[in-house]
């Protein structure tokens, strides 16, 4: 999606903005979003394609502090929290997968249609279901906070557990940037048609 410097600011700062809001969880907001970290790298991946030497960064960095202002300020040491742990530096593989699954689609796409969509619902299952596997995966299999024993079938049932949330909170936010996208899309194709009705 070619787009100016300033528009790319503008959706990097939107996301990173929606990313912060969700994932900081003040008290007005707990349990009422969903943490859309996941769907923002997703996202960020398609609209920022190309530009992940300093976006793909500073979202990370983002996703950092705020995990620390949030645990900082319930009284913890930061390294001593239950979901900081060797595993917890997975969750940059993690998100860049998310990251790719987008810029994969945004090479793809060809404009808006049913195979746009197929392609965007292929795409954000292969990435979120990667993403999910590592982050789980190394949070069941590294981190000090699950009891040994450990076992296949038991980390199996634990990413069953939790694998259709996480899938449906990101595909709800992805569709809410879709449908942004739509507009954005439609908006750009009137305008020009408008402005010459006007001549």
């Amino acid at each position: 999606m070619a787009t100016s410097t300033t528009r790319r600011l503008a959706i990097f700062l939107g996301l990173a903005l929606v990313m912060g809001v969700t994932r900081f969880h003040p008290s007005l907001l707990h349990h009422a979003l969903w943490d859309a970290s996941w769907g923002v790298f997703f996202l960020a991946g398609f609209w920022l394609r190309g530009q992940g030497r300093w976006a793909f960064p500073l979202l990370m960095a983002e996703a950092v502090l705020v995990d620390y202002l949030v645990i900082s300020g319930q009284g913890v040491d930061f390294w001593s929290h239950y979901c900081v742990s060797p595993a917890y530096w997975f969750l940059v593989p993690s998100y860049g997968a998310l990251w790719l699954g987008g810029s994969w689609l945004a090479q793809r796409q060809q404009g808006l249609g049913l195979r746009t969509l197929a392609l965007a619902a292929g795409a954000l299952l292969v990435a979120e279901g990667v993403c999910y596997l590592v982050s789980n995966g190394s949070f069941y299999w590294i981190s000090a906070s699950v009891p040994a024993p450990r076992s296949f079938g038991a980390w199996l049932g634990n990413l069953g557990d939790w694998y259709l949330p996480f899938l449906a909170g990101t595909a709800v936010y992805v569709a809410l940037g879709a449908l942004l996208h739509v507009l954005a899309t439609q908006l750009a194709h009137a305008a020009p048609r408008g402005s010459h009705a006007r001549h």
